[in-house]
């Protein structure tokens, strides 16, 4: 995963759950732990993520994660990028798709050709 497109995911599960564990951002994200405490120690550092200590329900410690102005900012801008490189990466991904079928229907106009003894 590109650092920015991990920027953007964390902004965003952060954003809609943020009392999530980052043991359970790790897993939502499909990276290591070590990874996802690293990206929000850099997002608390840039000012774009601030961490409050609260008591979970098991009377465990636990962190809440709230985006500051300035962190939707920056998750609205990744959106943004990133829908647009999606939207290209899906344009090319068209152009193969047409570009295969285009090519198994030749083989196949070759093999029925081939099979009628032409």
């Amino acid at each position: 995963m590109r650092p920015e497109d991990l920027r953007f995911q964390v902004l965003r599960h952060l954003e809609q759950k943020p009392d999530m564990t980052q043991r359970e951002l790790a897993a939502a994200l499909g990276i290591s732990l070590g990874r996802v405490n690293y990206c929000i120690q850099a997002l608390i550092e840039r000012g774009l993520v601030k961490a409050a200590n609260f008591r979970n329900s098991r009377n465990k410690r636990a962190y809440l994660y709230k985006l500051t102005p300035r962190g939707l900012s920056e998750k609205a801008a990744l959106a943004l990028r990133f829908l647009r490189r999606k939207e290209q990466e899906r344009q090319v991904l068209l152009q193969e798709i047409e570009a295969l079928r285009a090519e198994i229907g030749q083989a196949n106009h070759e093999h029925e050709k081939h099979e009628q003894g032409e």
